[in-house]
C-alpha cells in the first residue's frame, strides 16, 4: 500500500511573515517617543492602569500633558476598543490609537474625534509609524477617574495639606478618591495627578513591560512638553 508522501514542514504565509505583533509596534513606538521626550522631564510608563486597574493604557507619556497610546496589532481584535475608549477619555488630555491597515478603517470610525490615528507598517524589516489624524485636547475628565489614579496615601496626603482629611485615616482607598474628587477642582486635581505620577521614586514594573524598564523618565529640564502630539 503506498504512503502518502511527505509534503515536509508547512511554509509560513506571506500575509503572516509581515503581521505586526504587538511588541513590534510597542517597540518602534518606545522608541520614539524616547527620542522626542529626549529633551525633557517626561514620564514614560507602559501598562498604565486607570479606573482601579481595570483598563490598561498601553503606554503613557507624562508631562505638561497626560497622553496615551493605545496599540492595536494584526493579532489584536477591536473587541475591547469602545471600552477602553470611555476609560481613556476619563483621565488623558490627548490619546492616540496605533494601529495596522487592517484595523485602521473600523479603529478610527469606532473613536472620537479628539482621538489621534498613527499606522504602523514594515518597511524594509522596521516598523515605521505614519499619523494619519493628529489628536486634540479631551475635555471629557472625570474627577473620580482622575482621583483613582492616585495612590491612597497619594490621594490622602493632597486632602492633608488641604485641611480636608479628617476622619479618612481609616477609610478605604474609594472613600478617599470621592473625597478628593469633590474637595479639588478639575483642573488643579489634573495637575496634581501628572505631578504625583512623575514623582513616584518607585513604582513596581508590569510583566508586559516595554523595551527596557517599564517606567522610564527623561532627563530633567526646567521647562515642560507641551505634549506628544506628533502621533
Amino acid at each position: 500500500m503506498a504512503r502518502p508522501c511527505d509534503r515536509g514542514p508547512v511554509r509560513q504565509s506571506r500575509r503572516a511573515k509581515t503581521e505586526l505583533r504587538d511588541s513590534d509596534i510597542r517597540a518602534a513606538l518606545d522608541t520614539h517617543l524616547r527620542k522626542l521626550h529626549a529633551t525633557d522631564d517626561s514620564l514614560i510608563r507602559h501598562e498604565l492602569g486607570v479606573c482601579a486597574g481595570s483598563r490598561r493604557i498601553d503606554v503613557a507619556v507624562v508631562n505638561g500633558e497626560f497622553a496615551g497610546y493605545e496599540i492595536k496589532s494584526d493579532q489584536d481584535s477591536l473587541v475591547r476598543l469602545a471600552y477602553q475608549a470611555d476609560a481613556y477619555g476619563r483621565v488623558l488630555d490627548r490619546a492616540i490609537i496605533v494601529t495596522t491597515s487592517r484595523h485602521l478603517d473600523e479603529a478610527a470610525a469606532m473613536l472620537p474625534g479628539w482621538w489621534g490615528v498613527t499606522v504602523a507598517r514594515q518597511e524594509h524589516h522596521q516598523v515605521v509609524l505614519e499619523p494619519r489624524r493628529l489628536p486634540e485636547v479631551n475635555d471629557g475628565h472625570d474627577a473620580y477617574a482622575l482621583a483613582q489614579l492616585l495612590w491612597r496615601e497619594e490621594a490622602l496626603g493632597e486632602l492633608r495639606v488641604r485641611d480636608k482629611g479628617r476622619g479618612l485615616s481609616g477609610k478605604a482607598r474609594h472613600y478617599v478618591w470621592m473625597a478628593l474628587a469633590d474637595a479639588v477642582p478639575l483642573s488643579e486635581l489634573r495637575v496634581i495627578v501628572r505631578t504625583r505620577l512623575r514623582e513616584r521614586q518607585s513604582w513596581t514594573a508590569d510583566p508586559r513591560r516595554g523595551p527596557g524598564d517599564a517606567t522610564s523618565r527623561m532627563p530633567a529640564t526646567p521647562s515642560l512638553s507641551p505634549g506628544p502630539a506628533a502621533i
